[in-house]
């Protein structure tokens, strides 16, 4: 077993790492920005060397720092994590040339599966089933247009350098082609440096099934069954799964044994993913499952893995670096259970999932002891979301006897999530699990788009989380004067970021058992609650803030103040355009006096990698304007007021 390991990540998997080699004796070094100075993972390391400014391109993604960190700490191994420099073939190679130990594929492997069009070329070499399309290199638009409708649309064009869904575009008619494959090869070239495509059949009832696969230096090559991401964002995965759902014992072997040929083809070694996309229109099928692409490192998704094998991958890399045999053969492993995982995002699906940064004020992720459940993560309360990084909080990992146990635990702690100020899509997941047709298993990667929606936001929603809202008002108020008869009024105001709503509440307390409370919003008469016989221990949590405080339910948050403040902030209805995260300023469309129509691009803010279009909520003329190109912002400025037209 190697003795030192620099770890060239943060965050989350670098805490991930750094606790396996524990375990295991093996001393480590961090990494870290000046973002990440005080960052759990540099806390949690033996050493830590700080590598540059906060942004990745000078710090997270420079080499030749990390491996001069390797070597002024005398570390034996570089571990990459995933993302960043994980999935670099020259950065593989310069760790080996240092003369250090590389916990990863060997450089080879990484480049034969590093560009789309190879890897299928590879694939159907070596007899693992690829989507049907066209891979080759004339790639003169007539020739991929032909070939396109040869293949029958929907198709899609993907770049071949491509990943993170960028370099992609779906094509339902050939009217549409040329457009498409213009904007698709421009998005490459900025994104990847290169514009070459492929083709493939576009699948109407996709499911992403990927096969855990990993490979030893001694030419031992196992599998470890296969997981379910589907549920996904602009394709971002949100949840995913193990086994996958629907999936029979003679489907499984077909698909793992796949994989398998797929990791010897490239003479794998260390932990691999292979990704194969099923068309679920008839169920899984293995006739109907193909060959996506590999991803040559852990994934983010690999507990799941973990779980139902109760295997640690990261010793198994750790392991395999060193030089030693896979710790199990195939015929040693088998599943048990089920497992999910949920990624928390620092996000508010209300704003269109914009990231949410700033510092973790309150932060509370339940792990009730009748709940197996793990909890990964690379940050504390007080600590900050940064806008430098992915915004992800924690991953939230539930392993039971069988899916819809699991199903409903991680419901459970999803609605039992209390984060504050940052925004989080604990509810979005809650809601989302809670799905009937995610329940039943029988969901596509369109699941997310089709229901956003309904799962991320609406007035319904909204206006039962008000109504939860005033009714632990009186639970507050019974409590404080210790009687359950009284009447009461109260004003609220109710916040999100860029949003204000202001109402009464009344409140009458006739039982004398105080098993219901007569409650009214927006002069609407009483209606009747029934509250849970532990009412006075909680309804929903509240925690007390600053002016006011913030209620917790079913993992949403909102902030309420008991009485009118005057105009803190501005109304949604108000026309204030309010900075809905901290960000810069890239662009202003508007000049004050000019008149604007409802949903017209007014400013353009960029935060996360990520530009965010501020539009304007009705039509009329823009009364004040405060912001310029350039300009860094904070959440809630006010950058612009429209005011109705007459």
């Amino acid at each position: 077993m190697l003795r030192s390991l620099l770890i060239a990540n943060r965050g989350e998997i670098a805490c991930r790492i750094i606790r396996t080699a524990r375990k295991l004796g093996v001393r480590t070094v961090a990494v870290y920005s000046d973002a990440d100075a005080k960052a759990l993972h540099v806390r949690m390391a033996d050493e830590a060397v700080h590598i540059g400014p906060s942004p990745a391109r000078e710090s997270y993604l420079v080499g030749e720092k990390i491996v001069a960190a390797a070597k002024a700490t005398k570390a034996q191994a570089i571990h990459p994590g995933y993302g960043f420099l994980s999935e670099n073939a020259d950065f593989a190679e310069a760790v080996i040339k240092a003369g250090l130990i590389w916990v990863g594929p060997k450089p080879d492997s990484i480049r034969a599966m590093g560009l789309k069009d190879a890897a299928k070329k590879l694939m159907a070499d070596a007899g693992v089933p690829v989507t049907p399309g066209y891979l080759g290199e004339d790639q003169d638009p007539k020739r991929l247009k032909k070939e396109a409708d040869a293949i029958g649309y929907p198709v899609l064009i993907k770049a071949v350098a491509g990943g993170g869904g960028k370099g992609m575009r779906r094509v339902d008619k050939a009217a549409d082609f040329m457009d498409a494959l213009e904007s698709c090869k421009r998005e490459a070239t900025s994104s990847f440096g290169n514009d070459i495509v492929l083709l493939e059949k576009y699948i109407l009832s996709p499911r992403h099934i990927e096969v855990q696969v990993f490979g030893d230096s001694h030419g031992n090559v196992v599998h470890l069954f296969e997981r379910d991401c589907s549920l996904q964002r602009r394709h971002q995965k949100v949840i995913e799964e193990a086994p996958a759902p629907g999936m029979d014992e003679a489907t499984r072997e077909a698909v793992c044994g796949a994989a398998v040929r797929a990791a010897k083809a490239v003479s794998y070694e260390g932990a691999g993913t292979i990704e194969f996309i099923a068309d679920a229109s008839k169920g899984l099928k293995a006739d109907r499952i193909w060959f996506m692409e590999m991803n040559t490192r852990l994934q983010v998704e690999h507990p799941v893995t973990e779980e139902i094998t109760g295997q640690d991958l990261v010793e198994w890399q750790l392991r395999v670096a060193s030089g030693e045999k896979l710790p199990k053969k195939q015929d040693e492993l088998s599943i048990n259970g089920w497992a999910i995982e949920a990624r928390l995002y620092a996000e508010d699906p209300a704003k269109g999932f914009l990231p949410s940064v700033g510092r973790l004020e309150h932060l509370i992720i339940p792990s009730p002891p009748d709940i197996d459940v793990r909890i990964e993560t690379g940050v504390e309360q007080e600590d900050d979301i940064s806008s430098y990084y992915d915004p992800m909080i924690a991953k939230v990992v539930v392993h039971a006897a069988d899916r819809l146990d699991a199903i409903g635990d991680l419901a459970g702690i999803a609605g039992g999530i209390e984060v504050w100020p940052v925004r989080t899509n604990a509810g979005f997941i809650r809601r989302a699990v809670l799905h009937p047709e995610f329940q039943s298993g029988n969901v596509t990667t369109a699941f997310l788009a089709a229901h956003d929606l309904e799962l991320a936001d609406s007035e319904e929603l909204q206006e039962s989380l008000r109504t939860d809202a005033a009714v632990a008002l009186v639970v507050r108020e019974i409590d404080s004067i210790g009687t359950a008869y009284g009447t009461g009024r109260q004003e609220l105001e109710y916040k999100r970021p860029g949003e204000v709503w202001r109402q009464n509440v009344g409140f009458r307390l006739n039982s004398s058992t105080a098993s219901k409370v007569a409650f009214a919003v927006r002069g609407e008469g009483f209606q009747s609650r029934d509250l849970p016989t532990d009412w006075l221990d909680r309804f929903v949590s509240i925690e007390e803030t600053s002016g006011g405080f913030v209620v917790f339910d079913e993992g949403e948050a909102l902030a309420i103040t008991t009485e009118s403040r005057g105009n803190v902030g501005a109304a949604a209805g108000d026309g204030a355009i309010l900075a809905p995260m901290p960000g810069k300023v890239t662009n202003v469309e508007i000049s004050k006096g000019e008149k604007v129509a409802k949903g017209q691009r007014l400013l353009t803010l960029e935060a996360m990698k990520m530009e965010h279009g501020l539009v304007a909520p009705f039509d009329g003329v823009v009364a004040e304007l405060n912001a310029k190109a350039g300009a860094q912002v904070q959440v809630d400025a006010l950058l612009a007021k429209i005011e109705k037209k007459d």
